[in-house]
């Protein structure tokens, strides 16, 4: 099975008062369709760093990002939105939701800029708001909602697109454990039900069980470890 999202060797040097800071060094990883990466650490330790990288939200000093047959970083700023717009879903930490819109309205705001027909568009809205169970909810505005809820708009509008690559960095950063846990679980049970590729990042060992695939960094120095299961880890870092 071809790769969903594949990264070889990429490297990302940020210079400030202090000196060069290496965020992330030399990390290659492959994922294929319906396979879940967990990338764990401390905080400094790269991670959001490498989901710009693997999202094109950022470009490395050296090495190659492939999305199946596109290398991200051979692309031009024009057709890199339309990538994002197209192929990627984002998750984001802070839920990222519009306030004054509906859960309905947030999932759609993807949709919106695709200029996808509105009788698709509400159908797919309502697939989506379905597959995260809230479905009863879509009339009411996120300050109406638990943050289990939030997230679970979030994680809705990520997939109304139907991307190829899921991205979420610490999706339940501020969720409590058990609603982490069902996060999580929804995640794992969409992309391997749905086929699609996903990396999320975490600091919570806990979490890490839902993975097929575990990637540890340090330093922006990737080691891969072998998922709950399984004997042998992933594709090397190096």
């Amino acid at each position: 099975m071809t790769a969903a999202l594949r990264a070889e060797s990429i490297t990302r040097t940020f210079s400030g008062r202090a000196g060069e800071v290496h965020a992330v060094r030399e990390v290659s990883l492959e994922v294929r369709p319906g396979e879940l990466l967990v990338v764990t650490g401390p905080s400094g330790a790269g991670k959001t760093t490498l989901l710009n990288l693997l999202g094109g939200l950022d470009r490395p000093d050296a090495g190659r990002v492939h999305l199946g047959e596109l290398e991200l970083s051979a692309l031009d700023e024009t057709a890199l939105a339309e990538v994002r717009r197209d192929r990627l879903g984002y998750i984001f930490q802070s839920f990222g939701l519009i306030p004054v819109l509906s859960a309905a309205e947030n999932v759609s705001v993807p949709l919106r800029l695709q200029r996808v027909e509105p009788a698709e568009r509400d159908e797919r809205v309502a697939e989506a708001l379905r597959l995260v169970g809230l479905a009863e909810h879509a009339a009411q505005r996120p300050y109406e909602l638990s943050g289990g809820q939030q997230q679970r708009v979030g994680i809705a509008r990520a997939l109304v697109a139907r991307p190829h690559l899921l991205l979420a960095d610490e999706p339940t950063g501020q969720l409590d454990s058990g609603t982490a846990a069902q996060v999580m679980d929804l995640i794992g049970e969409l992309v391997h039900e749905h086929g699609v590729a996903a990396v999320v990042t975490t600091h919570d060992p806990s979490l890490v069980k839902r993975a097929d695939q575990l990637l540890e960094l340090h330093d922006g120095v990737g080691t891969p470890r072998p998922a709950p299961g399984l004997s042998a880890p992933g594709p090397t870092d190096r």
